[in-house]
């Protein structure tokens, strides 16, 4: 997740950026020693954590969700109150869901991971395994069960893996770490994002319960006002020995990344904080990231940014159809206030669509009846303003606080203008651009798409296709779809639901399209999530109905959906028949 790409806009921080932020007041030096400290506490535990047993693990990780809903009130208060939240409003109820929820359900997952791997040496997954046409190993993992069913109706996931799997290979190479747990030993540096409140802790799941490291995090200073709260979430690993929560600045993060007793190192930022870490800051810096002469010579794992492109084949939709999928993109660019690594950036269309001008009318006025809101992330007007030199045509849409900024629609960028910044830069805030390709035939628009986001569009992370059902039914246009889905250079791909879904379910991976160097980092390297603890994946994709109905609780324009989302969470911690009739009540009365 990133503030900035491709250089066009200089990085003020980044999520996981061990900079400061900007505030006016001298902090005071930090106190080097007794981080140091800190991380000798946890290091001394890599040994004994490494030969702990699943079962035992398991057990931390029921006390770790038990402790996270009792923190869950001040949590959320807390997140409420730094981005300008209206408790019990359907933006609080998003912050539940994304900030909490997603951390509850992947600390659930792992749970019953671990179980699995104390009962039978390898996690369970919902299968089966398929073959794509050109032999990668396709897993579903979602639904796994009736309660997935009923929680997500008509929603699957796979993961997707890497070329040369084989279906024996994929059942060796689970849970490497519990396979051969003492080679897995070892201290890893979280440094944690700074806008989505789950990022940090999720990140420290994955080292922990999935790698086998013991974790140091580094809280962002946009968002460590979550320590306590985390700290209180997260005791028993506090407690155990195996996790320690630090803040501070730049000298605090550069300290830690570079501290002999860290053995590898986690980003959740931008590539210019990845390049920064890696390779230095300044001339300097850059003279090194071109010869690739690093000055961090540990292992070093990222998940960074992306100009999120959402590809709308064209079909004949129905007026309730186009006005869904209208409020479904919406709800791509401003959740979170559009800082996220996930949000839509570019909407790719047909320019010979009849329905695209009323696609993007319809657009345009939900961004007009959905508030704005604060425009907590530090740099957020500069990097607007960045993309509206360049595009003045931009529209302003939507009204709200003082402290907000506008949703930023720009229509037309020429997709023959490919150093355009909305092509390559991710703008970290509530900006979106459309660009329309010119093609004989819709299945030609579908290739011609994905050749455009694969080759044009900056980034790797998460790429959403949507279709209409009347569209799929035709042969060219469902077999040019699945080869889109076949092709694109994704970590995650939706088909007819937002790729964001594959970061919250957490059976799915989340993360790059493998490939990058560390001299072309882009999107970053490794995964998180990955519930199946699976070795080699390449990506996973979800797919979703064209139109749910009710309308999805995580829909922006969902009314009343912070009920919906409070029953959600309990659910999560601890699924059960006796939660499932209050849940679908809450969720039909909206």
């Amino acid at each position: 997740m990133s503030i900035a790409s491709r250089g066009a806009i200089a990085p003020t921080g980044g999520q996981g950026a061990p900079t400061g932020g900007g505030s006016l007041v001298a902090a005071a030096p930090p106190d080097l020693a007794a981080i140091d400290a800190l991380v000798d506490e946890v290091a001394e535990h890599a040994a004994s954590w490494a030969m702990t047993d699943a079962a035992a693990r398991s057990d931390l990780l029921q006390q770790v969700i038990n402790d996270t809903m009792a923190a869950q009130d001040g949590w959320l208060a807390a997140a409420c109150a730094a981005k300008g939240l209206e408790p019990g409003s359907t933006e609080a109820g998003e912050e539940l869901f994304s900030g909490l929820g997603t951390f509850v359900r992947m600390a659930r997952l792992l749970r019953d991971a671990l179980r699995d791997i104390a009962k039978d040496g390898k996690p369970s997954f919902a299968g089966p395994v398929r073959e794509a046409p050109d032999g990668r190993l396709r897993v579903q993992v979602f639904p796994d069960g009736a309660f997935d069913r009923i929680t997500f109706p008509q929603t699957t996931a796979e993961v997707w893996m890497q070329p040369g799997v084989t279906r024996e290979s994929l059942a060796l190479g689970q849970a490497p770490a519990y396979a051969d747990p003492i080679a897995h030993a070892g201290t890893a540096l979280v440094l944690a994002a700074g806008n989505v409140a789950s990022l940090g802790p999720r990140d420290v799941l994955s080292k922990l319960f999935v790698e086998g490291k013991v974790v140091v995090i580094k809280a962002n200073p946009v968002n460590e006002y979550l320590v306590p709260h985390w700290s209180s979430a997260m005791a028993s690993l506090i407690g155990a020995g195996v996790l320690r929560i630090v803040q501070g600045g730049a000298a605090v993060g550069q300290h830690l990344t570079g501290h002999a007793r860290i053995d590898e190192v986690h980003i959740t930022g931008s590539d210019k904080t990845y390049d920064a870490v890696v390779f230095g800051t300044g001339p300097e810096g850059q003279r090194r990231k071109e010869a690739d002469q690093p000055v961090l010579d540990k292992p070093v794992t990222a998940e960074l940014g992306n100009v999120s492109p959402v590809i709308v084949v064209p079909g004949k939709w129905s007026i309730p159809e186009l006005l869904y999928q209208a409020e479904h993109v919406a709800t791509m660019l401003v959740n979170n206030a559009g800082f996220n690594c996930i949000s839509a950036r570019v909407l790719v269309t047909h320019a010979s669509w009849p329905q695209r001008d009323a696609f993007l009318g319809a657009l345009t006025q939900v961004l007009t009846r959905i508030t704005t809101r604060r425009a907590y992330y530090p740099g957020a007007g500069e990097r607007r303003d960045a993309f509206v030199a360049v595009h003045p045509e931009a529209e302003e849409l939507g009204s709200g606080p003082d402290d907000a900024l506008p949703w930023t629609l720009i229509r037309g960028v020429p997709p023959g203008r490919t150093d355009d910044i909305c092509f390559n830069v991710e703008s970290f805030c509530g900006e979106l651009a459309e660009t329309n390709l010119t093609a004989p035939s819709v299945a030609s628009f579908v290739d011609a798409a994905t050749d455009f986001c694969n080759d044009v569009v900056w980034g790797t992370l998460g790429a959403t296709v949507i279709v209409s059902p009347s569209s799929m039914k035709e042969h060219a246009v469902g077999e040019a779809v699945e080869r889109s889905v076949a092709n694109l250079r994704y970590g995650s791909i939706g088909v007819n639901v937002w790729h964001g879904l594959s970061f919250a379910m957490g059976s799915t991976t989340w993360g790059a399209y493998p490939g990058h160097t560390r001299t072309d980092i882009q999107s970053g390297t490794g995964v998180v999530g990955n519930a199946p603890m699976f070795d080699r994946p390449q990506k996973s994709v979800v797919r979703g109905p064209f139109r749910s109905r009710p309308k999805p609780p995580w829909f922006a324009t969902a009314p009343e959906s912070y009920d919906v989302m409070r029953r959600f969470v309990a659910f999560e911690a601890e699924p059960s028949a006796a939660k499932i009739p209050g849940l679908l009540v809450a969720a039909m009365r909206r």
